[in-house]
């Protein structure tokens, strides 16, 4: 984690503290704009960081969930 900018190591100390949230609620505990945010989520979901769920109470919104563990590729073999 050390090796990733400094706005992505907020978001997870955020979701990581805070347990899941959504873009909004992320954007309103951080000092970043709600750009810079999904920004960081779109880089943490690349690296597999996150786990995306529905919102139940609302599906158009997504909750982002800190994954403890990046997962790994599963060879066969």
């Amino acid at each position: 984690m050390h090796q990733l900018p400094q706005s992505q190591k907020m978001v997870l100390e955020i979701l990581g503290t805070g347990g899941a949230m959504t873009h909004k609620e992320i954007a309103e505990k951080v000092d970043y704009s709600p750009r810079t945010v999904r920004h960081a989520l779109k880089k943490l979901r690349e690296k597999k960081l996150l786990v995306l769920k529905m919102n139940l109470q609302d599906m158009r919104q997504i909750i982002y969930q800190y994954r403890a563990k990046p997962l790994q590729e599963t060879g066969g073999g």
